[in-house]
């Protein structure tokens, strides 16, 4: 059993409940992903499926040529299998693996922010407005004792990139999962922005 898919979010939007709430949600096109190469553990050491997204227009001739996998494709990723005998290279899977109630884990790149600083990027208070500092109002101030240790530690949050790191979101429900469309509607919100490629995995943990 496969236990998950890749998908593109298409963006957010509300779901109005029977009692006439609305709830955010992200609506993500599932296209049938294909699956180019299975790994056993007697090959491989693991088993595990390598599933292909998309259409693209070329590929590495070097991928293309080793694995000898049908079509091309804008994504491949690898997920893990339970059970090898009811799968083949050349399947198709699609939104009817989820239903609504599941809960699924969801991964992506978050959105890039460029060079942040501390207030931005770790929540910071910045320094006072008053007594004379005009111009620490978003500063980090003091990093450090100066005798001992007399350098900075590793891991001081200050100023940096922020962003376009791999993010997982977890235990998200299905809302809908509509196999005609290809779509898959969980509620709140996936990382990454429009057009992202996401991996979806089911949650192992309970509700």
């Amino acid at each position: 059993m496969i236990c998950g898919l890749i998908g593109k979010k298409i963006g957010m939007t509300q779901i109005f409940k029977n009692n006439g709430l609305a709830e955010a949600a992200t609506v993500i096109l599932a296209d049938p992903c294909t699956v180019v190469q299975l790994k056993t553990a007697a090959k491989d050491g693991y088993d595990a499926v390598q599933l292909g997204f998309g259409e693209a227009e070329k590929q590495e001739s070097a991928e293309q040529a080793l694995l000898k996998r049908p079509g091309k494709f804008i994504c491949l990723k690898e997920f893990k299998l339970t059970d090898t005998e009811d799968v083949k290279v050349g399947d198709t899977l699609d939104v009817s693996l989820f239903k609504v109630g599941d809960l699924v884990n969801i991964t992506g790149v978050s959105k890039g922010r460029g060079f942040a600083g501390v207030v931005k990027r770790h929540g910071f208070a910045g320094g006072p407005k008053t007594h004379g500092q005009s111009d620490r109002h978003r500063a980090p101030g003091s990093i450090g004792a100066g005798t001992s240790p007399g350098r900075v530690l590793k891991g001081k949050r200050m100023p940096g990139h922020m962003g376009s790191s791999r993010v997982t979101v977890r235990r998200l429900e299905v809302i809908e999962a509509d196999p005609t469309r290809n779509l898959l509607v969980v509620k709140g919100a996936a990382p990454g922005a429009k057009n992202g490629i996401l991996l979806i995995n089911k949650s192992i943990r309970e509700k």
